[in-house]
């Protein structure tokens, strides 16, 4: 049975391309943890570099290793690269409850002993205690295999609360485990953060180097969502032309992927050049692929200009959307969109045959503060709201300091509370 079982895992190993070494290793064929892990090692770091098949090795992998931690011995794993190799192994997806049964037999010094209640903290969800734990733990002390899984923790302990000993434990992370999942994770922390602070520079360079050398990974929506959120946030110090240069290096469609996502984000928060460039791009991507408008960049593009654009632009670009292939939360943006135009071009009420004649010579409804502008649903072509009631006047003389409501702004202001209201209910707003 046991033969049997080595047989097929490394077969399996064989069938997804890795090498001899590590096919050896999924046997367990007497083969101690350290060995085990530093093969574990290598799977991850070909799945990093976007190698999917090698994710069914990296299971049985992470399996073979918790059943050696197990029921090995306790002089074996007390020893110094197989203790080092079991916390590898605990901050490489392995099992926190294995971790602290196999410490509790160990008899390992005060310091190992704190690393390992640091990192078992890390894992079962207290960060206090392991940020305690682990405060004196210098990484670039420790092997570098340990001490990059060390800086990666403590960053990512320490990233709200002191975001650039953050970045510098991140630093650190790559330094020790360059061109590893250590380094990918450390990557994506950094786009995140720099995102948040505002460090444009670090945000640009740290995008195009995950880019570059780690797009195919498993984990890269997650890059993608901090990509997304970067662009809006920094949208007005990254520049619309370094944007393109960094999402110029995906292919085809996770450019478009991209360019849909930020047009969406931008369009919502009211970014409209933003939103524009995006949108634009992301139908250039739609076209070159499948020589057809994707109605999502259509809508996107329709919500960016519809307090600002002429309402014959905006009905233009809806009227040619096709509302079947949204999905459930874009129809609604779209019901949206349909909505704000709808009340623009209504006609505007019929004046009140009563109306009065205000001191500066303007006809004006009682009760309606009187609005400059020939035309109280149009101007020059750009969308603006016809006046609201305001109290009535009970005094002769007016309060010469109290200027009339500006019909453009009160239509901006209200068309953006009913979208940030819609997306609220779409439960996201970056997807």
């Amino acid at each position: 049975m046991r033969l049997a079982a080595a047989v097929g895992v490394v077969g399996l190993a064989l069938i997804a391309g890795l090498p001899p070494a590590i096919a050896h290793a999924a046997g367990g064929s007497g083969l101690q943890p350290f060995q085990m892990v530093r093969s574990l090692q290598l799977v991850q770091d070909r799945i990093a570099s976007g190698d999917h098949a090698a994710l069914p090795m990296q299971r049985k992998l992470l399996e073979m290793i918790d059943a050696k931690l197990r029921e090995g011995d306790s002089a074996e794993l007390g020893e110094p690269h197989n203790f080092r190799a079991m916390l590898v192994y605990a901050m490489s997806g392995g099992n926190p409850t294995t971790i602290e049964a196999a410490m509790a037999r160990l008899d390992i010094d005060s310091e190992n002993r704190g690393i390992g209640a640091g990192i078992l903290n890390y894992l079962t969800g207290r960060p206090k205690e392991a940020q305690t734990a682990l405060a004196a733990v210098d990484p670039m002390l420790a092997p570098p295999e340990l001490g990059a899984f060390l800086a990666l923790v403590k960053g990512s302990l320490v990233a709200l609360e002191q975001p650039k000993s953050a970045l510098t434990l991140f630093d650190q992370a790559r330094l020790l485990g360059p061109g590893t999942l250590v380094e990918e994770a450390a990557l994506r922390r950094i786009v995140g953060i720099c995102g948040t602070t505002g460090d444009a520079e670090r945000f640009v360079a740290a995008s195009s180097q995950y880019v570059r050398n780690y797009l195919r990974s498993p984990y890269a929506s997650q890059f993608a969502d901090s990509f997304v959120s970067g662009i809006v946030t920094l949208n007005a110090s990254l520049g619309l032309d370094r944007i393109e240069k960094i999402v110029a290096m995906m292919d085809g469609e996770q450019q478009q992927v991209i360019y849909l996502r930020v047009a969406r984000r931008a369009a919502i928060d009211g970014l409209n050049e933003l939103s524009a460039f995006a949108s634009e791009k992301a139908e250039r991507k739609a076209m070159g692929r499948k020589q057809e408008e994707d109605p999502r960049a259509l809508l996107y593009s329709s919500l960016a200009s519809v307090t600002s654009g002429s309402i014959e632009e905006v009905q233009a670009k809806i009227d040619r959307i096709d509302r079947s292939k949204l999905s459930d939360s874009d129809r609604r943006l779209l019901d949206a969109v349909q909505a704000v135009a709808a009340e623009v071009i209504a006609e505007p009420p019929v004046p009140n045959p009563k109306a009065i004649v205000s001191p500066a010579g303007e006809t004006a409804k009682p009760g309606v503060a009187p609005v400059a502008g020939a035309d109280p649903a149009r101007a020059g072509g750009v969308l603006v709201a016809a006046p609201r009631e305001t109290p009535a006047i009970e005094t002769a003389k007016a309060d010469e300091t109290t200027a009339a409501p500006d019909p453009a702004t009160a239509l901006v202001a209200e068309t953006r509370k009913k979208l940030e209201a819609i997306d609220k209910l779409l439960g996201e707003a970056a997807k």
